[in-house]
């Protein structure tokens, strides 16, 4: 039997607060900063945002009623079109790779960390092709995996 060792709290939060100084000085976290600010920047994309807040509102209002509102099929097709409009701009799709980025080395990093404890863990990201990739459902159901290791 493996003998525990006690684990001292105070190195623990400071190789965390280590760890996490060397996450905010990635080059992941500067291209998500630098993104960010351009598409705040952007006049173009914050008036359309200003434009799909205010139908976003209607469409909510819409929705109560579903297809039976005389507006909802409009106010819909105007949402999409607007959210289409917003995810096209350059700035804006420059943000999403940054942040996708970003979310990959986080993912990263939890994985790394909850699988020094178990490969069993489950770690949640934002992609769901990350998180197919890092483990099953653990149930053995239908899909075959188990939590249980090989004899």
């Amino acid at each position: 039997m493996d003998t525990l060792e006690a684990v001292d709290m105070t190195q623990l939060i400071m190789e965390s607060h280590e760890l996490s100084t060397m996450i905010n000085q990635s080059r992941e976290v500067s291209g998500y900063l630098q993104a960010k600010r351009q598409m705040e920047a952007d006049e173009e994309v914050q008036r359309l945002l200003v434009v799909f807040e205010a139908k976003k509102e209607q469409y909510e209002d819409v929705q109560r009623f579903g297809k039976y509102h005389p507006d909802y099929n409009h106010i819909s097709k105007e949402v999409r079109e607007l959210k289409r409009n917003i995810e096209l701009r350059d700035s804006v799709q420059a943000f999403k790779r940054a942040e996708d980025a970003l979310d990959e080395l986080l993912y990263q990093v939890s994985r790394t960390i909850a699988h020094s404890v178990s490969e069993t863990i489950k770690v949640p990201s934002n992609n769901p092709f990350l998180e197919a990739q890092g483990s099953g459902c653990g149930t053995g159901g239908s899909c075959g995996c188990s939590t249980k290791k090989p004899s």
